[in-house]
């Protein structure tokens, strides 16, 4: 067995990679990593998406939970940043996620935050992984010292809909919004949510079957949602994903507001505010040219991390600043939240929206989107060739000649696919065609270095 966690948590498909036998054991790791050992019952909140599934996942997660001496609080279906959100609340030690996040139903994952609810470090990950991996017997809990499974808990999910609601200040008064649930955890809150705001809110994709949670649907698949939102004349689309960490919206034209456009928009209202800490926002290095340009046009300082929104976390937690995300649309505030919110991040953009009094296609073309250009390089998976093409001297000047080619009318950006056999060349310029030459060579020349 290598390692399990991956980008976000442990990952694989169900009753395959991600088993009944390992939630069970994850369960008795984490809580033997994550807990209070002053508290005699250490306390774990449970959310899960609407997969086939996640049922079976979180009772062989809360098995081993309650074997080791943890009370569990299982909250049902909800989204992911739900969870992060009432570990704080509720004092809990750990909040564990039962989700695949964007993934087809098959797949399933399981995500920890800490007590005080953020993502797990990579050393606290390494921690848990140890315990899992080296078979340590671990101290199974007898008597009265089993753990309990506590009941009731629909209060909670209320708690979290009133937190969400309370981000914003306006009552999003004459707009008209489609929102696409993805038939995922958002499906059991934001027809609630948006019932709270005056706004005329209508819903698709909200009717969960455990198999066609992100089918066709959701911020992976806009175009049912781009076609609605035109057809019914709205105003915008919002669009998340099957654990509503992340939002993407389509304008009332269909067209796509990606996380990058989110960032710019909300960043620059959030200057005009006074409300912009350090003047400045974090992205990652598969951020759009457009949003560097943005930003420079508008005086504000980009910083960009590695991809993963863990690192963008980070990086504004070490800067204190206020605003960052992924072009994905993994979009965190860090004034109310402790990790990327899909609903928070569609009420902050609407209120923005409706502040305005602009079209959303107008109030989002004050950040431009370069043609870009994404070709996957298959490498084999053993053996350290991924490793030492990326290493390459010959590969770091071949990129370079491309980039000085580009005269700064572009860029250029190579790097490993974390869980995939694959090396990711990714190119930016004024024009598709451009971009794909270049992709297309620097393909061509990674994979003469396979050989």
């Amino acid at each position: 067995m290598g390692r399990l966690f991956g980008t976000d948590g442990v990952r694989g498909v169900a009753n395959k990679d991600l088993t009944c036998e390992l939630a069970m054991k994850l369960g008795r790791a984490a809580a033997a990593v994550l807990t209070n050992k002053s508290t005699r019952h250490p306390r774990v909140i449970i959310g899960k998406d609407t997969r086939i599934s996640s049922d079976m996942l979180e009772s062989a997660l809360m098995a081993g939970l309650c074997s080791v001496g943890s009370d569990v609080k299982p909250v049902g279906t909800i989204p992911t940043p739900a969870v992060a959100y009432l570990t704080v609340q509720e004092k809990a030690d750990a909040g564990i996620v039962i989700s695949a996040s964007h993934n087809p139903y098959e797949h399933n994952g399981i995500k920890v935050f800490s007590g005080q609810g953020y993502k797990l470090s990579d050393s606290v990950e390494a921690r848990i992984e140890e315990k899992i991996l080296s078979q340590e017997p671990m101290k199974l809990r007898t008597r009265g010292e089993i753990g309990r499974r506590h009941h009731g808990m629909r209060q909670l999910k209320r708690d979290y809909i009133d937190f969400v609601a309370s981000t914003i200040e306006s009552d999003l008064a004459g707009l008209k919004i489609l929102a696409d649930c993805a038939n995922g955890a958002a499906s059991a809150t934001a027809p609630e949510l948006f019932g709270r705001f005056k706004a005329r809110t209508d819903f698709i994709h909200r009717d969960p079957d455990g198999v066609n949670i992100n089918s066709h649907c959701g911020s992976t698949h806009l175009e049912d949602l781009a076609a609605a939102v035109v057809r019914g004349g709205y105003d915008i689309g919002v669009a998340f994903d099957g654990d509503a960490d992340r939002c993407l919206l389509v304008d009332e034209t269909g067209g796509v507001i990606d996380g990058d456009k989110v960032l710019a928009v909300c960043a620059l209202d959030m200057k005009r505010r006074g409300k912009l800490n350090g003047n400045a926002l974090v992205a990652t290095v598969m951020s759009n040219l457009g949003l560097h340009e943005f930003c420079r046009n508008n005086g504000i300082d980009l910083l960009c991390t590695d991809v993963g929104d863990r690192n963008v976390l980070e990086k504004m937690l070490e800067r204190d600043y206020r605003i960052g995300g992924e072009q994905s649309g993994h979009t965190i505030f860090t004034d109310v939240e402790t990790t990327g919110d899909g609903e928070v991040t569609a009420l902050q953009f609407l209120q923005v929206l409706a502040r305005s009094g602009e079209k959303a296609s107008s109030l989002v073309s004050c950040c431009a989107v370069y043609p870009q250009v994404l070709v996957n390089v298959e490498v084999p998976h053993s053996g350290g060739v991924k490793e030492a093409i990326m290493a390459s001297p010959a590969l770091a000047e071949a990129v370079k000649r491309e980039e000085e080619a580009l005269a700064g009318a572009g860029r250029v950006l190579v790097r490993p696919s974390g869980t995939e056999a694959l090396i990711r060349v990714m190119v930016e310029a004024k024009t598709t065609q451009i971009a794909q030459a270049v992709a297309d060579r620097l393909a061509d020349f990674i994979k003469s270095q396979k050989k």
